[in-house]
């Protein structure tokens, strides 16, 4: 079975984890701390955690629906799923001090995307430098 075919069971247990820890984290944050540095990071944190799990069920989707010449292994689904919950996380952080422009959210966008571009391109290349026989005369 390749990775391509792999059922969702297996990410299963690491998604209700990352959404129970960290949507409870953020209610848990949200309704009993003051808004101090140590429960911003905390917000910061958790709200990677809750967004990642809520974005790998979707990413594994479009991975099936949208099938590549060479197959996503299961590093990564859990990377671009992690780069959904990073980018949600880092628009709402920046919201709450009203940093967030247009250009903010496409810029951040836009890098997230070419990082993760240049990523599959790197793991995609498979040169391995050509082995030249030893011909000894002897």
């Amino acid at each position: 079975m390749t990775t391509q075919q792999q059922n969702f069971r297996a990410y299963l247990p690491s998604t209700i984890a990352l959404i129970l820890t960290g949507c409870g984290g953020l209610a848990i944050l949200l309704l009993l701390s003051p808004p101090l540095v140590w429960a911003r990071w905390g917000f910061y944190v958790l709200g990677i955690m809750a967004l990642t799990g809520l974005s790998l069920p979707v990413v594994y989707f479009f991975h099936l629906r949208f099938p590549s010449d060479s197959p996503a292994e299961s590093n990564v689904l859990i990377r671009q799923a992690l780069w959904v919950g990073v980018y949600g996380a880092t628009l709402a952080w920046l919201q709450l001090g009203r940093l967030v422009s247009l250009y903010v959210v496409l810029g951040l966008a836009g890098g997230l995307f070419a990082a993760e571009y240049f990523i599959r391109i790197r793991e995609q290349a498979n040169r391995r430098p050509p082995v030249i026989p030893d011909d000894d005369p002897s």
